[in-house]
């Protein structure tokens, strides 16, 4: 067994408790060994010496090649920016466009902790390849969508989602899992998801859709079905429990308690629902009523970052909004929001710091005047601390950024070949 001792800085357990400890992993098979101090020396260390050491974050919705995308359709509701801006640009992508905005976005999100994505947009094997190269975990779809095509063309492109799902299941020596991600209950007709949800379940493959979003997502199918989104999703067989939904702002009671019935998780994305104007999420609700929440960016055109740092400050601020009350959606909540919660939802065993759970852990430096003084490190994890804290990131028991350096990726290549391809890609557009 080959070893990776983290040492000499305080770890994050699974209960919020914090212990100045070691964390030792096996890297030939990617997990935590154990934790405590070891008679044997490893063979090789990474030091956290005044850090904390905490699980890696979990980023469990994004489109992460839309970094491409950032800053450059701004200030605008969710349809028309999709419509009038989005869409437009992304009719022109490559896949050597996805691949560029794909290391990017990866490297943005190694440098501040976040070691697992989950990820929906289009040439998806260029996502996985990038994926494979810069080391993280990752769920990754075909994202499909039926407005603005014939059948056949709709057609092409469900049988596009279900194969690369298929064929890309458990590569990347099983850090790239696949799933099944139909855009939304109003950008997909209902025909395409009566023939397709239950070969997705006949396949195996989890399906992630993006659902009450708006308000403009509600009323349609509330008009035409006499129901709710969600209750439209179960008659469809849409929720079961390895389906997780992007957003839920506009969920009611009814809708609340079929997700905890149907073990349905959500994904909570609230800088996005913030800039688009979408809503605020009844996350306090969604927990009281025992429904799993995790934690994404969405994509950094409607964000503009993919610093989950930030995402967790913004979900505790936007959650005791949402209720009125200070108490609402806790530092602690929140972090499990991020990881434990991320990990349930993307199916990883990771997301805890303890034995037999995936090496995913990413150590953030305290020394910085933000972070002074430390009555609360759970608490400064949420309101104070900022991806650039993150001194090291350790994905699968691999080092793939260390005392800031990229190990995988090059910073600079990836920043350059980035702004080429944006350049391009909206030149075309134009």
């Amino acid at each position: 067994m080959n070893t990776l001792a983290v040492t000499d800085g305080q770890v994050l357990r699974p209960d919020h408790s914090i212990e100045r400890t070691d964390v030792l992993i096996d890297t030939d098979d990617g997990t935590i060994e154990a934790l405590g101090e070891f008679d044997e020396p490893a063979d090789e260390q990474l030091d956290a010496t005044g850090g904390l050491v905490i699980p890696g974050l979990v980023n469990a919705h994004t489109h992460v090649a839309m970094t491409l995308f950032r800053g450059a359709a701004d200030d605008k509701p969710l349809d028309a920016w999709l419509q009038e801006d989005i869409w437009p640009v992304e009719a022109e992508l490559t896949g050597e466009d996805v691949r560029a905005g794909a290391r990017l976005g990866i490297a943005e999100m190694i440098r501040s902790g976040t070691t697992a994505i989950a990820d929906m947009y289009f040439f998806m094997p260029e996502v996985a390849a990038v994926v494979e190269e810069a080391g993280i975990r990752a769920r990754l779809g075909h994202g499909c969508i039926t407005v603005g095509k014939d059948d056949e063309a709709a057609h092409e492109d469900f049988e596009a989602g279900l194969e690369f799902a298929r064929e890309y299941n458990n590569t990347a020596d099983g850090r790239v899992k696949t799933l099944f991600t139909p855009h939304s209950l109003t950008t997909v007709d209902k025909q395409f998801y009566e023939e397709y949800i239950p070969k997705a379940h006949d396949a195996g493959i989890p399906v992630h859709i993006h659902a009450n979003e708006t308000t403009q997502e509600v009323e349609p199918l509330v008009d035409e079905y006499g129901k709710r989104p969600l209750e439209y999703a179960d008659d469809l067989g849409i929720l079961t429990e390895e389906t997780f939904l992007a957003h839920g702002v506009h969920v009611d009671e009814t809708e609340r308690e079929l997700l905890a019935e149907r073990g349905t998780s959500v994904v909570h994305c609230p800088a996005s629902n913030m800039k688009l104007a979408s809503g605020m999420a009844p996350i306090q609700k969604l927990h009281d009523a025992g429904v799993t929440v995790a934690l994404g960016t969405d994509g950094a055109g409607s964000n503009n970052d993919l610093d989950m740092f930030d995402e967790m400050r913004d979900a505790a601020m936007i959650g005791k909004l949402a209720e009125d009350d200070a108490s609402a959606v806790p530092a602690d909540a929140v972090i499990d929001m991020a990881t434990k919660a991320g990990a349930e939802t993307l199916g990883f065993d990771s997301g805890r710091l303890e034995e037999g759970a995936n090496a995913d852990l990413a150590v953030l430096d305290l020394d910085s005047l933000h972070l002074m003084p430390q009555h609360d490190l759970v608490s400064h994890l949420v309101y104070a601390a900022r991806g650039s804290d993150v001194r090291h990131t350790v994905c699968d028991g691999q080092v793939l950024m260390e005392d800031r350096e990229l190990q995988t990726l090059s910073a600079d290549d990836v920043m350059a070949e980035a702004s080429e391809h944006a350049t391009e890609l909206f030149a075309r557009a134009e």
